[in-house]
């Protein structure tokens, strides 16, 4: 599915927060563990754009426990706007309880995009009616995921009658990721030429990760040399797991040498996934 909380470019904060800038800085050059350190004491100098960006570098960098812990007391001191986030942070540790309540709160509270996350967590959970449900709301209330993580939901699910009729339904140039989720429709009904027009306009529409499922769709039809220009342009444009996206590919191909530096970029960025398979390839298959 779509991720549901793609970070908007970082607005450089005022000359007044000096380290809350060196965390921009980091973050923005990929080293959000090292923007972790940098941060924790720019909250602690009380400077009012680093709780945000603290968070930000939490969830980026992997370090779910901490992220609860801090966005915990932030939501029990009353700041509802980070419940979001903290139902990402509970789903990542486990704690699922905790997180559907704190994804609810936030919904409730507004923030219409944390039913992106509840949709997923009730669907893991065997309770796809509900998931569809509120991504059918959400996406009423213009949320700009929520259409095409319906139509992903429907087609995880096997309704490929259901997405299409959603996919068809929800289209529309304005909301990019839902042109993605009627190019993947076309691909599971094999209309192979529709498909690959709507992957590339998706991808010229700026979806969150249309490169990735475009070089996926030709990889699926035997094209290896697109597909890796594809993977290629989902790094130039940072989409969501573009790192073990392209290592997992050069493992495939039999190039796990080269899959090294991508899946490392991965781990840095805490994708469990890419932490997986670079510990497959090291020989080492105790979980990271």
């Amino acid at each position: 599915m779509t991720q549901p909380y793609p970070e908007p470019p970082t607005p450089a904060p005022p000359i007044t927060e000096p380290l809350t800038a060196q965390g921009v800085v980091l973050l923005e050059a990929g080293r959000p563990l090292e923007a972790v350190d940098v941060l924790r004491q720019a909250v602690a100098s009380g400077e009012p754009s680093a709780p945000d960006l603290l968070t930000r570098a939490y969830l980026d960098s992997g370090s779910w426990h901490a992220a609860v812990e801090w966005l915990s007391g932030l939501v029990e001191q009353g700041h509802v706007r980070f419940a979001g986030r903290l139902g990402v942070a509970l789903v990542e540790t486990g704690d699922r309880e905790r997180a559907e309540d704190a994804l609810r709160l936030a919904v409730s509270s507004g923030e219409v995009g944390a039913a992106n996350d509840l949709a997923i967590l009730l669907r893991d959970e065997g309770r796809l009616a509900e998931g569809v449900q509120l991504l059918e709301r959400a996406a009423e209330a213009g949320d700009p995921q929520a259409g095409a993580n319906l139509v992903e939901l429907l087609l995880e699910d096997g309704d490929l009658a259901g997405a299409a009729i959603a996919a068809e339904r929800l289209a529309d140039p304005a909301r990019p990721d839902t042109v993605l989720a009627l190019a993947d429709v076309r691909a599971a009904q094999a209309r192979t030429e529709e498909a690959e027009e709507l992957y590339r306009r998706a991808g010229a529409l700026g979806a969150l990760r249309a490169h990735t499922a475009y070089g996926q769709f030709l990889l699926a039809l035997g094209d290896v040399d697109g597909a890796e220009l594809q993977f290629i342009e989902a790094r130039r444009h940072a989409e969501p797991g573009w790192a073990y996206t392209m290592g997992r590919f050069l493992v495939d191909v039999g190039r796990s040498d080269e899959a090294r530096d991508y899946l490392r970029a991965g781990v840095d960025a805490g994708d469990r996934a890419a932490a997986d398979l670079l510990a497959e390839l090291d020989g080492d298959t105790e979980e990271i």
